[in-house]
């Protein structure tokens, strides 16, 4: 597949088969999404795949924050991935001083470049997927023990999906683009 094929198909999958993930094909994942660009190099993301149903069902019934819509996809998944980001890193410089005027935010921004890369090779992969962003960390980490100086930045849900949705409705490229 080529990558603006990958990009303009992939979707956010949100009901998937039963049928458990190889660990090889999670690894293969994994290994293409460690080419995702990060700050000086830094390479903060790490992925704990989550396949253990009781913490899965747990976290989903207990750690969204009450969005019954992310509760219903996390359950039905296969895995939950747990993307974290080592902190004190991306955006710092060695003194532990910010590099620019974004602060820690560079460390978030590193994180969604990983974890949409991550998407999009377990798209090429046939594996369908969805980020979730509302979650209680403090709940999720009383569930699965984060390493220290870990932060959990999202959390993707993915599985083998049992449809995939029709392509949403995009703005134009008049409407996103300007020139000066």
């Amino acid at each position: 597949m080529d990558s603006i094929s990958c990009i303009k198909e992939r979707r956010s999958i949100r009901k998937y088969e039963e049928k458990k993930i190889p660990h090889a094909l999670m690894e293969e994942v994994v290994e293409a999404a460690s080419y995702a660009p990060s700050w000086k190099n830094t390479q903060i993301v790490r992925y704990i795949i989550l396949e253990d149903r009781e913490k899965i069902l747990k976290i989903a019934q207990d750690c969204v924050l009450g969005f019954e819509y992310n509760s219903k996809t996390m359950a039905g998944a296969a895995a939950l991935v747990l993307v974290t980001m080592v902190e004190g890193r991306s955006g710092y410089e060695k003194d532990g001083s910010f590099s620019t005027p974004k602060g820690d935010r560079w460390q978030m921004f590193d994180a969604g470049i990983a974890t949409q890369t991550f998407c999009l090779a377990a798209h090429e992969k046939s594996l369908g997927s969805v980020i979730i962003g509302i979650f209680d960390d403090e709940k999720v980490e009383e569930v699965v023990s984060i390493p220290e100086g870990q932060q959990v930045a999202a959390i993707i849900a993915v599985g083998y999906p049992k449809f995939i949705p029709e392509t949403p409705k995009r703005k134009a490229v008049e409407e996103l683009i300007s020139y000066i």
